[in-house]
């Protein structure tokens, strides 16, 4: 409105002007006045057609918008009942899912009280039973303590007279008994003589043998010296010597030796898969032999590696002649020179390899294990 007020002023200077002016002037004005109002009608109309145009256009915006916004909400509603009515339902279900749960639950309580009181009622009837059955064990175990007691009773009195029949008879079996030993005394001081006989002549058999084999013993030791001479063996003409020493000093022993009283040949030994029999000194001697044999050996073999000679235990002095130590008549030459070369062989073998495999080195001697001359000699008592 203000512009229109002020367009009317301009226009009424203008028209004022315009009559100052002149006439033709003002008709010009007037002219022009009313095509200017037309204009500015047709502006103004114009105007508020866009300005209606406009409060059209913000009338449409705002109720499309108020349609979208009640749409929305309506949307939003649509969508909050859907939710709500979905949870209700979700409540619902778990409600009837709990409710199933429960029902199964307390059925499940109920069945294991069912069976609880169904497992008691057996129990019960197991427990009573039991006690029936212990009571009816209990009467039975009576019954056969009383009749084992009878038992024991007639038992005892048949052992009585058992032993009465046993002790009478073995009284005259005793009675018998003693006349058979007084037989048998007799018998045996007889076979005793009689073996004593047979003992007295092998012992003289053993030592003639033994004169006979002297001279030969003499010769086969000068033979042996030479020979080691000969090869310049120090060590072992050293051994010799001293062995052969010994083996006069045991034929002093041998000629002051004397038959001792009788003892039985009661010892036994397997050699070869055959048995022989020899009384306590005979199984001493055959003992010494093996120990000997060993200590004779392992100077023997110790003298070959001093002078670094060939291993050969079979050729050696001691191995040949093996009758170091007899000094007893009790066993047979042949026996004592077996177990002697079995000791011999082992002695040799640790001495020129100085080692101890069958025996060590004790108080200045050396000694074979107990093990070893087990394995070798093996001497029962029958």
């Amino acid at each position: 409105m203000t512009e229109i007020k002020l367009k009317r002023f301009v226009l009424s200077f203008f028209i004022g002007g315009t009559l100052i002016l002149g006439t033709n002037g003002f008709a010009n004005a007037q002219r022009n006045n009313r095509v200017q109002e037309k204009q500015t009608r047709q502006q103004n109309t114009q105007r508020r057609e866009d300005q209606q145009q406009q409060q059209r256009q913000q009338r449409d915006t705002q109720q499309q918008q108020q349609r979208q916004q009640r749409e929305t909400q309506q949307q939003q509603q649509r969508q909050q009942r859907e939710v709500q009515q979905q949870q209700q339902r979700q409540q619902r279900d778990a409600q009837i899912q709990q409710q199933q749960r429960q029902r199964q639950i307390d059925k499940q309580n109920q069945q294991r009280q069912n069976d609880q009181r169904q497992r008691d009622q057996q129990q019960t009837q197991r427990n009573d039973q039991r006690q029936r059955e212990q009571i009816e064990l209990q009467n039975r175990q009576r019954q056969q303590q009383r009749q084992k007691q009878q038992q024991q009773i007639l038992d005892e009195q048949q052992r009585q007279r058992q032993r009465q029949t046993q002790q009478n008879q073995q009284n005259q079996n005793q009675q018998v008994n003693r006349q058979r030993q007084r037989q048998s005394n007799q018998n045996q001081q007889i076979d005793r003589q009689r073996q004593q006989q047979v003992i007295v002549r092998q012992q003289q058999e053993r030592s003639n043998r033994y004169n006979q084999q002297w001279r030969d013993r003499e010769s086969k030791t000068q033979y042996y010296q030479r020979l080691l001479e000969q090869q310049r063996r120090r060590a072992q003409l050293q051994y010799q010597q001293r062995y052969w020493q010994q083996i006069q000093r045991d034929r002093l022993r041998l000629q002051r030796w004397q038959q001792q009283q009788y003892w039985e040949n009661n010892y036994r030994y397997n050699r070869g898969g055959n048995y022989y029999y020899t009384n306590q000194y005979g199984s001493q001697m055959l003992r010494r032999a093996v120990e000997y044999g060993y200590e004779e050996g392992y100077r023997a073999g110790l003298a070959d590696r001093q002078d670094r000679w060939n291993y050969g235990y079979q050729d050696s002095y001691g191995y040949q002649d093996a009758s170091y130590g007899y000094d007893g008549y009790y066993v047979d030459m042949n026996e004592y020179q077996y177990y002697f070369r079995q000791g011999f062989q082992r002695g040799y073998e640790d001495g020129y390899y100085s080692r101890s495999n069958y025996g060590n080195y004790s108080n200045g001697r050396y000694s074979i294990l107990g093990t070893i001359i087990g394995t070798i000699l093996d001497v029962v008592i029958d």
